[in-house]
């Protein structure tokens, strides 16, 4: 016998695709059987169509094109035999889908099959029906499969329920249609019946609100006493899953509950007994009693108020995260999300527990976990919190520390009771991660110091300490450069101490070392060498005795190989030579920077003056290239906004030394 020939078996065929060493192989044994398979139906060869059908759908989950064979699933459907059909329904729904024109050709086959007086053969349409239904199919048939959910068979009233939700999806129209029968179908004692049918009532609650307001009405009552009736059914084995009998329907029927009691008191009132027993009772040892649980859980949050409930089920939340299991604990985190709007208090009670989830070692539930710390942070407890937060970021995992820091800057920026607080939280936040701090949280930390007169020595000083002991950190020594060029003389000179502080002795020669370093240090990016050397051309004015020193550090950078520095040394060394008598007005302190106007520049809120034609980038003299929608006025720039504009002579005098444009911006627009 021809090894491809029409006669072939399906295990030969099977055998000879899995013996093949190559895919080339593997496609010359297909190109041959496809062959053998088209001369088969060429010469109409009755006797194994089923054979070739069956090898066409092997062929076909290896990936190569059948579409040559659909027409003989119609044949085979069309057949007498139920093996025939069987093999035809089975092609039908593999190789064909609803999209395909030759399912039109089916629709006529499938309403002989639906009123088959053969009960496998009934099912085998409706199994194919709910898996490729078409709308116009589902307009058709549908008469049929109504009829067919009040059917003496309980597997094929299963069938023709699950045939009906495929249908009321793809025609919402026909909704109305299946409102009673399948009401009929909530008082089955048969648990699988009665499960299709329950998705089958969500289903069509889902797609209309005639049937939302029937169900509501006339099925509720049902409901809560078969809930009942399952919750409280004694062992059987056919059902039973680790104890629970059948959790599947558990869980479908908390699901049908929540949708009816969602907006509705009055439906509400009649299931809270119900969830009560079932979140009471249902033990949550094993998997099927956590599941029902969870459901029960979300069917109360979901129902209107009931606070006796919601407390009950935020407590059952909190032993979730106490479990091992850690799909569990995630999922209790995901639920206490949504359980904050509906009842913060009592998620509050589980504020320690929450805790211990951020410093867990599963990733995924430490950042859930963080994000609801987040939402449960207020006024009255956002000190504790943070301190718990920022204990945890010095032991951290790196690759969380990104996500920690972003939200601990975020609930010291939002939640801050008093600047002195702030400002210690994010020292200590600098210190310990400066490196994952983003630009735009330093530039609010630096409005704040600006804004905060009495509390500038005292930051100085912190700031000269964290950098001596976490110089690494990137972000904490740009605030420190900056902080020192700007208050500088009350760092050497203990100016505004507080209660709170230890004194300490720092010279002039100690503050210009943290710039030095800064400068020499190879970690240091541009940005945080220019804005050194910016803080050391302020210092030269205030630290006269070092000013020399500090030349001779500017002057090394004459030799950069980064143009920008370059340019900066020979500005400075410049106006340190040659233009004293404006040096002490070009490094006086800078204006108080608004907050307000910072907010809303950071929010986008505030529209830019500059432009089109610069809007792109804006050359700045302390910083290399700064963007026009940058979300901070520059923070080291020698104008300020609340400065006064320079004449047009001062400004080209300028723009002559430092290379920079002082006009107004009004000029540019």
């Amino acid at each position: 016998m021809n090894p491809f020939s029409s006669g072939t078996r399906l295990r030969d065929m099977i055998r000879a695709i899995r013996a093949c060493k190559t895919a080339a192989e593997e496609r010359a044994v297909v190109r041959k059987e496809c062959a053998a398979i088209r001369a088969s139906i060429n010469e109409n060869d009755q006797e194994y169509r089923h054979r070739n059908l069956a090898k066409l759908m092997f062929i076909h989950m290896l990936g190569y094109p059948t579409h040559f064979g659909q027409m003989e699933c119609l044949k085979l459907i069309a057949s007498a035999g139920f093996p025939e059909k069987r093999i035809g329904y089975l092609g039908l729904m593999l190789l064909l889908d609803e999209r395909q024109e030759v399912l039109m050709l089916v629709t006529n086959s499938l309403k002989q099959d639906l009123n088959h007086t053969n009960q496998y053969i009934v099912g085998l349409a409706l199994c194919a029906l709910g898996n490729i239904c078409s709308a116009e199919m589902a307009r058709d048939l549908a008469p049929e499969v109504e009829r067919l959910l009040q059917f003496r068979d309980p597997n094929i009233r299963k069938k023709a329920a699950l045939c009906s939700i495929r249908i009321i999806k793809k025609v919402p129209d026909l909704a109305e249609n299946f409102i009673n029968p399948a009401a009929a179908l909530l008082k089955e004692k048969h648990h699988g019946v009665l499960i299709t049918g329950v998705q089958l009532c969500t289903d069509l609650c889902k797609v209309s609100s005639e049937a939302l307001e029937h169900f509501r009405k006339k099925c509720t009552e049902v409901l809560v006493k078969t809930l009942k009736d399952v919750a409280n059914s004694p062992y059987a084995p056919e059902y039973d899953v680790g104890g629970i009998t059948d959790p599947f329907l558990h869980i479908r029927l908390l699901r049908f509950l929540r949708v009816l009691g969602q907006g509705d008191a009055d439906a509400s009132d009649s299931m809270n007994d119900i969830l009560a027993q079932v979140a009471t009772k249902t033990e949550s040892n094993k998997n099927a009693g956590n599941a029902i649980l969870y459901e029960c859980v979300e069917t109360i949050m979901s129902i209107e108020d009931n606070g006796g409930l919601r407390v009950l089920a935020i407590n059952i939340l909190g032993r979730f995260l106490a479990n091992r299991d850690n799909n569990i604990r995630y999922v209790a985190l995901n639920m206490l999300m949504k359980a904050i709007s509906v009842d913060a208090q009592a998620v509050q009670r589980h504020r320690a527990t929450i805790l211990e989830c951020v410093k867990d070692s599963d990733a995924s539930i430490r950042k859930r976990a963080l994000e609801l710390v987040y939402l449960l942070i207020n006024e009255s407890n956002v000190k504790p919190l943070t301190k718990e937060l920022i204990d945890y970021l010095e032991v951290s995992d790196q690759e969380f520390k990104g996500d920690l820091t972003a939200k601990i800057c975020s609930i010291v920026e939002k939640f801050s009771p008093e600047k002195i607080w702030y400002i210690d939280q994010m020292l200590k936040v600098l210190s310990e991660a400066g490196n994952f701090v983003k630009d735009e949280v330093c530039h609010a930390l630096i409005v704040v110091i600006s804004n905060a007169p009495d509390l500038h020595g005292y930051t100085v000083r912190a700031l000269y300490k964290a950098f001596q002991a976490s110089s690494e950190q990137e972000s904490l020594v740009r605030v420190a450069v900056w902080c020192i060029g700007e208050y500088g003389d009350m760092l050497v000179k203990n100016v505004g101490m507080l209660d709170v502080e230890d004194p300490i002795t720092v010279t002039e020669s100690d503050a210009v070392d943290v710039a030095e370093i800064t400068i020499k240090r190879h970690t240091s990016d541009l940005t945080t060498k220019a804005m050194a050397l910016i803080a050391l051309l302020k210092l030269s004015s205030r630290f006269p005795s070092c000013s020399e020193r500090i030349r001779d550090i500017i002057v090394q950078q004459k030799g950069s190989l980064v143009l920008e520095l370059q340019q900066r040394s020979l500005e400075f060394n410049s106006i340190l030579e040659k233009h004293r008598n404006i040096r002490s007005a070009l490094v006086e302190r800078m204006p108080v920077l608004d907050e307000a106007t910072f907010s809303g520049r950071r929010a986008g809120s505030v529209p830019t003056t500059l432009s089109p034609s610069t809007m792109a980038s804006v050359k700045v003299p302390n910083g290399v290239v700064k963007s026009a929608a940058a979300p901070l006025v520059d923070l080291l720039d020698l104008t300020s906004d609340d400065a006064p504009a320079p004449s047009s002579s001062s400004g080209d005098f300028l723009n002559d030394i430092l290379g920079v444009d002082l006009s107004p911006a009004s000029a540019h627009s």
